[in-house]
């Protein structure tokens, strides 16, 4: 059996304790100086959290032990919403969540799900990283929330059913379909004319086994990784929006650490992030065919026709007037015109 030098010292200490000759900052030596809580919605398998262990692990050997990020996947700490009041008031210190969903208390934050604006990951690691990124950071810093500069990855979404495949834009209309507390996909949603209906993701497998909804829609990864083909009978590849997750911080919290141990903690969660992206781009390519096998039956589908429905029931134009030119003007500087 083999015993750790951390091990003994702890038995050593403890040792010590008992004896009665215990220095007083014996026991407080195993433990870090910032114990701080990382909450996010997805599973443990999906690679965001794969990333976000190896990031912890190296944040607290670089740090000297000094910063200790535990993890709680699955929203083990409340759904979104109730995440999204924590790291506000300091429940917990770091979050990741979806910019469309960031929308309900920074408006810009959901830009980059508008409905078939990117084409490709290229235009939207361009955008992402680049002009438009930046000017949502901005945005949500003044929420007085602190944001990492590198935006992680969610993918692509698509549309499963258990009812009909979606081939057209004309297959949405009376679809029940799932979407998160988003007000962007609400919009998109009714100008297709289907019934959407909002809900946290931690109740989509049970919506979708009770019926409640018909569909829902997810990257490929979180379908696989949340089990919704066991629900769910067709996948239709729409990419109708892209996602990502902003690593968000309570500003009080980010400040309380030393600007050493903030360039330590940002650099891995930074590259945890670009990590992160290569494991889902790559997950995405075999993933497909992991689904196939357990029963989804897929269809690919052409962006144009969907685009076309979203203009002329005026969703770019409704949206371009939420957002502003400034925004709305670097969003097409990526991605070419939509409104």
């Amino acid at each position: 059996m083999r015993v750790s030098r951390r091990t003994m010292l702890k038995a050593s200490a403890a040792v010590t304790v008992l004896g009665g000759g215990a220095a007083p900052w014996a026991a407080r030596a195993q433990q870090a100086e910032f114990i701080y809580k990382y909450a996010n919605n997805l599973p443990s398998t999906h690679p965001l959290n794969v990333r976000a262990r190896e990031m912890a692990a190296a944040i607290k050997a670089e740090t000297g032990g000094r910063v200790d990020i535990q993890i709680f996947p699955s929203n083990q700490l409340g759904s979104d919403t109730d995440m999204l009041s924590q790291i506000r008031s300091g429940g917990v210190e770091f979050f990741t969540l979806s910019g469309l969903i960031l929308a309900t208390l920074v408006p810009a934050a959901s830009i980059n799900g508008i409905g078939f604006a990117f084409p490709d990951y290229d235009t939207v690691w361009k955008a992402m990283d680049g002009e438009l990124g930046a000017y949502v950071r901005g945005e949500i810093s003044k929420a007085n929330l602190v944001v990492m500069d590198k935006i992680w990855d969610n993918g692509f979404r698509q549309t499963t059913s258990s009812t009909r495949p979606i081939t057209g834009p004309d297959d949405f209309k009376g679809f029940k379909i799932r979407v998160p507390v988003s007000p962007l996909w609400t919009s998109m949603f009714k100008a297709f004319d289907a019934a959407p209906a909002a809900i946290n993701f931690s109740e989509v497998y049970s919506a979708l086994q009770t019926k409640v909804v018909e569909g829902q829609e997810n990257p490929l990864v979180l379908i696989s990784a949340a089990k919704l083909y066991e629900v769910q009978k067709y996948c239709s590849l729409t990419n109708h929006m892209w996602d990502g997750f902003w690593f968000l911080a309570n500003r009080r919290a980010w400040e309380k650490l030393p600007e050493d141990l903030r360039g330590i903690v940002a650099k891995n969660i930074n590259a945890a992030a670009t990590n992160e992206r290569a494991d889902t781009a790559m997950l995405n390519e075999t993933v497909h065919g992991e689904l196939i096998a357990k029963g989804l039956t897929f269809n690919q589908t052409a962006a144009a026709p969907f685009r076309e429905k979203l203009r002329k029931a005026g969703f770019y134009a409704e949206w371009k007037a939420k957002y502003g030119e400034q925004a709305w003007s670097l969003l097409e500087k990526s991605v070419g015109k939509l409104a």
